[in-house]
């Protein structure tokens, strides 16, 4: 069984849901955040046991899209949150693997990872915004070949010293090698299906992170998924996560009705339907407080006092 860090311990139990937040910790209207005591909420977050804080790799605004994440660098703000917490994961969602040289990607992510205490856990992506490619030099319609030859270069250079290669993107014959290491495997997880086949990620990926639907289609997708992994010899289990975006109501008995990418209701709404998932074997949920109307520290004080204590899966040490 492969010893996974601290991070991936923290946010996957088979059988059971843990939640995470997507940074930025704050409603906003618009595509540009305000970044308001980030600080203080990441640790806030953490006092409440969730199980994760996730950034996104976003390198280029693009005003079209509605949102630039967290605004600031993904490596350089990982290392920041990591400073102001200490126990919590940290998750890329996702780090757009096409724009970015494995073996930067593998410096930066142990960099991070043996500084915050081996909290990292890698959400990996193909990418979905089409004006970056260009900006690069991609070419986007080659984005899963890369993605592919991407992901495996970056495993072996996280995993193996001094590693031979002979790549698109580069060649090593052994005679140099990227440090630091990580203290323990670092996980690599496919966001959406990144341009792969099921089977591809089943074989190579850690875990598979997906999209909000219902739960009668997602417990589809997790049985194709469970399936996937036995027949790739790859279990007995490999976790399953999805994102979903909220606005908390005041009101704990509030009905839901859908926003983009999710529902606005009370928390009793929000446990039935988390609950649920735990129920059909989701394994993380990762919620964004963008279209919130309530500003994020109540909503986290809710969630930390009337929902994380009846899930399963949450940390109680």
């Amino acid at each position: 069984m492969t010893d996974f860090n601290a991070g991936y311990q923290a946010m996957f139990k088979q059988g059971h849901l843990t939640l995470g937040l997507f940074m930025p910790l704050e409603s906003y209207a618009g595509d540009v955040p305000v970044m308001a005591d980030q600080e203080q909420l990441a640790a806030l977050a953490e006092e409440y046991k969730f199980a994760a804080l996730w950034f996104r790799d976003v390198p280029l605004r693009d005003p079209t899209f509605g949102d630039v994440g967290q605004i600031f660098d993904v490596w350089v703000y990982l290392a920041w949150i990591a400073a102001h917490t200490r126990k919590i994961a940290l998750a890329t969602g996702s780090v757009v693997l096409p724009l970015r040289h494995p073996l930067h990607v593998a410096k930066a992510a142990a960099s991070v990872d043996r500084l915050s205490g081996s909290r990292l856990v890698l959400g990996l992506a193909s990418g979905d915004r089409p004006v970056e490619f260009p900006a690069f030099g991609i070419e986007r319609d080659h984005r899963g070949e890369l993605f592919r030859e991407y992901f495996l270069g970056l495993r072996q250079a996280l995993t193996e010293d001094f590693p031979h290669f002979y790549a698109s993107y580069g060649r090593l014959n052994g005679s140099a090698d990227t440090l630091p290491k990580p203290e323990a495997c670092v996980p690599m997880l496919v966001t959406g299906n990144s341009q792969q086949s099921p089977d591809w990620i089943a074989e190579h990926a850690d875990g598979w992170i997906t999209y909000p639907r219902s739960p009668a289609h997602q417990e589809q997708l997790l049985r194709g998924w469970n399936t996937a992994v036995a027949e790739q010899g790859q279990g007995p289990f490999k976790p399953f996560a999805q994102s979903l975006y909220i606005d908390l109501s005041e009101n704990p008995e509030e009905p839901s009705r859908p926003i983009h990418l999710g529902f606005r209701s009370g928390r009793n709404e929000l446990l039935r339907f988390l609950l649920k998932l735990e129920q059909i074997g989701v394994n993380h949920v990762v919620l964004n407080l963008k279209y919130g109307r309530r500003p994020a520290k109540d909503v986290i004080q809710e969630l930390g006092e009337e929902v994380l204590p009846l899930l399963s899966g949450t940390c109680n040490d």
